[in-house]
C-alpha cells in the first residue's frame, strides 16, 4: 500500500490525458457492455413470451403448409393433453397503404384462453369472444399504437382470404408488448362459405397445445407426430420456446456480428490504453533509470507501472458499467427504442454483463501496460540514461 501514492501521483501528472484516455476507455466498455444486452434481451423475450407446457405443432414442409383441422380434435384425445387450439393466419391490413402491421390470426374462440391462461385475459372477456362471433382480442401494444378501446369496431382487410372483416374489440391481451389480435375461426370460416367457399376454412395452420405437466411435453410431441406419420401432412412438434427461436432466427446472425463487433471494440481499447501507456513510459525514461539507480528493483518498477494502466482501466471500466446501467433505464423510457428493435431492444443488463464489462477493463489494462512496463524494467541504467542525455 505504501506505493500507492506513487502509482497515483503518476496518474495524476499529465491530467489532460489520463482523462481523456479513461473516457475512451468508458465509452469503450459502455460501447460493448450496451451491444452484449441485446443477446441477454432475446433470451429474456423468449423466455418472458414461452411457456414450459405449450407445444407448437406445424407442418413438417413448413409454416406455410396447412394442416387439416380434423387433426386439432385428434390432438386434444392425446393423454396428458389439457388443451388445443387451432390458428390460421388472417393476414388483415389496417392502415390504407394494405401493409400487415400486426399479426392476426383465426382462433378457436373456446379453446385459446384454455392454451394461453398464462396471457391473463379476463374470464369476461373471454365469454364475450365466444358469445360475439364478429368478437376481437387485441394485445396491449396494438390498442396503445391506433388509440383503440374496447368496444371499439375496426375493419381490417385480408391479404390472404378474399374477406373484408369488420370486428367488434371484445377484449385486451393485458400485455405491453402484446401486439397480437384473435379473431374468432367460425366467423372467418362462414365469411368464406359466404364468398363461394363450400368447405370454408377447413384447415390449421398452426395447433397450439398445452401440456397437462410439463414432464409430459416430449411424449405428447413424439406421440403427435406419430399420428400424422406417412400422410399428407407430417407435421413437425416443438417447445414453444424452440418454436420463437427458429422464428427469430434472422436476429442470430445479426447477434453474430454484433459479438464480432464487441471485440473490435476491445481490441481498440487495448491499443488505445498501450499506446497511452507506451507514451507515459517514454517519457518517463530518464526519472525511471534515477530510481532503478536509488535502489529500485525490476520487479518493483514493472509492478508499479503495471499498476498505473490497470488503476486507470479499472476506474474508467467501472464508470463505463455504470453508464450502461443508467442508460439502459434511460432507453427503457423510450418505448420507441424497443418497437424499433424488437426482441433486441429490452437492453437488459444482467450480471455476467456488468461482470465482462469490469474484466474487460481489467484485461485491458494489464494487457496494455504490461509490455511498456516489462521493457521499462529490464532496461539497463546506463542505456536508458544514454537515451535521454
Amino acid at each position: 500500500m505504501k506505493y500507492a501514492g506513487l502509482v497515483l501521483a503518476n496518474l495524476g501528472r499529465n491530467k489532460l490525458r489520463t482523462a481523456l484516455t479513461g473516457g475512451a476507455i468508458m465509452l469503450a466498455v459502455l460501447l460493448v457492455c450496451v451491444l452484449l444486452t441485446m443477446p441477454a434481451g432475446l433470451d429474456a423475450f423468449l423466455n418472458n413470451i414461452a411457456s414450459n407446457t405449450r407445444i407448437s405443432v406445424h407442418n413438417k414442409a413448413g409454416l406455410v403448409y396447412a394442416m387439416p383441422y380434423a387433426f386439432t380434435r385428434k390432438v386434444r384425445q392425446i393423454d396428458g393433453v389439457a388443451a388445443a387450439c387451432a390458428f390460421v393466419w388472417f393476414g388483415g391490413a389496417f392502415e390504407e397503404a394494405g401493409r400487415v402491421t400486426f399479426p392476426n390470426f383465426a382462433v378457436e374462440a373456446d379453446q385459446v384462453g384454455a392454451v394461453y391462461p398464462d396471457y391473463d385475459v379476463p374470464a369476461q372477456q373471454l365469454a364475450d369472444f365466444q358469445r360475439y362471433r364478429d368478437g376481437a382480442i387485441v394485445g396491449r401494444a396494438t390498442m396503445r399504437r391506433y388509440g383503440w378501446k374496447i368496444g371499439d369496431r375496426i375493419t381490417l382487410r385480408s391479404t390472404v382470404w378474399p374477406v373484408n372483416l369488420d370486428f367488434r374489440i371484445v377484449g385486451e391481451i393485458p400485455n405491453d408488448r402484446s401486439p397480437l389480435l384473435w379473431m374468432n375461426r367460425d366467423y372467418l370460416d362462414e365469411a368464406l362459405k359466404a364468398q363461394g367457399r363450400p368447405a370454408g376454412l377447413g384447415i390449421a395452420g398452426i395447433v397450439w397445445v398445452r401440456a397437462a405437466d410439463p414432464e409430459r411435453v416430449n411424449a405428447i410431441m413424439r406421440t403427435v407426430d406419430d399420428l400424422s406419420r406417412n400422410s399428407d401432412s407430417e407435421t413437425a412438434s416443438e417447445t414453444e420456446k424452440s418454436f420463437f427461436s427458429n422464428f427469430f432466427g434472422s436476429l442470430k446472425g445479426f447477434i453474430a456480428i454484433i459479438l464480432l463487433v464487441t471485440g473490435l471494440v476491445a481490441l481498440c481499447i487495448v491499443f488505445i490504453a498501450a499506446n497511452t501507456a507506451s507514451m507515459g513510459v517514454r517519457e518517463r525514461a530518464g526519472e525511471l533509470a534515477i530510481l532503478k539507480a536509488i535502489g529500485f528493483g525490476r520487479r518493483l518498477l514493472f509492478a508499479t507501472l503495471l499498476a498505473e494502466a490497470t488503476v486507470l482501466s479499472s476506474v474508467a471500466g467501472l464508470a463505463g458499467v455504470v453508464s450502461t446501467i443508467g442508460i439502459t433505464k434511460v432507453l427503457h423510457v423510450f418505448a420507441g427504442w424497443n418497437a424499433s428493435l424488437g426482441p433486441l431492444g429490452a437492453f437488459i443488463v444482467t450480471s455476467s454483463v456488468i461482470v465482462e464489462g469490469i474484466f474487460l477493463s481489467l484485461f485491458v489494462g494489464m494487457l496494455a501496460g504490461v509490455v511498456p512496463a516489462f521493457g521499462a524494467a529490464r532496461k539497463p541504467v546506463v542505456a536508458t540514461l544514454h537515451e535521454v542525455f
